[in-house]
């Protein structure tokens, strides 16, 4: 099994290329294969390398990031954009893209994502056979050879994660073969409500809301801008 994510980085300004490299050292499964000023050299490095992640920025010259993105798209893993443009999160998104960083990178910010690719990772490396069926008020996780019944009202939220959904109960997480938008279909009606593009939550396990995060379980829940109006409506 591979514990380490090996990535490079893409961005032609050495400095953000420089900073993501001293945060990145602070996370020790993390292998750094490069940082490149241009798409030329990062294509040739992912051609080369085959890295697990690749940090995007989104406007260079050469090419841009979602035109890199959708040429690497299916031979590397994961994809995170770190990037000064608010404006292309939709379409990055859309292409499968991990995460999408606002610059000025800040540590905070880092680390948050960090944790989250460690653990996809980590999931994704004993994941290969999880499959999921939907009861009327549960659902059967295969997990190897091993079948989980879990009652949906255990569960605390649900996260998407590349073609993958996080389940989150009090005891521990899964990840499945499933995505969010499956999910919700095939959930009990009223009892979950997606608040973000990578995010949905049970409704009876919300402690608190606020503008633009929830609490839920004692774990914070970003809400996505246009998914505002809809949480307010189901959520009193």
């Amino acid at each position: 099994m591979q514990n380490s994510i090996r990535y490079i980085a893409i961005d032609d300004n050495p400095i953000d290329l420089m900073i993501l490299q001293e945060y990145s050292k602070q996370f020790p499964f993390f292998q750094f294969l490069g940082g490149f000023n241009t798409a030329h050299e990062g294509l040739e490095s992912v051609k080369k390398n085959n890295p697990d992640l690749v940090f995007l920025d989104i406007e260079m010259p050469e090419k841009n990031g979602i035109e890199i993105l959708k040429q690497i798209k299916g031979s590397v893993p994961i994809v995170v954009f770190i990037t000064s443009h608010p404006e292309f999160a939709l379409e990055g998104f859309e292409l499968s893209a991990f995460d999408y960083i606002l610059k000025p990178l800040t540590k905070e910010r880092f680390t948050a994502t960090a944790n989250r690719l460690q653990e996809y990772w980590k999931m994704k490396q004993n994941a290969k056979e999880y499959q999921v069926r939907f009861e009327q008020q549960s659902l059967i996780i295969k997990e190897g050879h091993k079948q989980i019944k879990l009652q949906q009202n255990d569960i605390i939220y649900l996260e998407a994660m590349q073609d993958y959904t996080k389940v989150v109960t009090p005891q521990r997480n899964y990840l499945t073969l499933t995505s969010l938008t499956l999910f919700l279909e095939k959930m009990a009606a009223d009892t979950f409500i997606r608040v973000h593009r990578s995010y949905a939550v049970a409704i009876n396990k919300i402690n608190e809301i606020h503008n633009d995060k929830l609490i839920v379980c004692n774990t914070t829940i970003p809400i996505g801008k246009t998914y505002r109006p809809i949480a307010a409506k189901f959520i009193k």
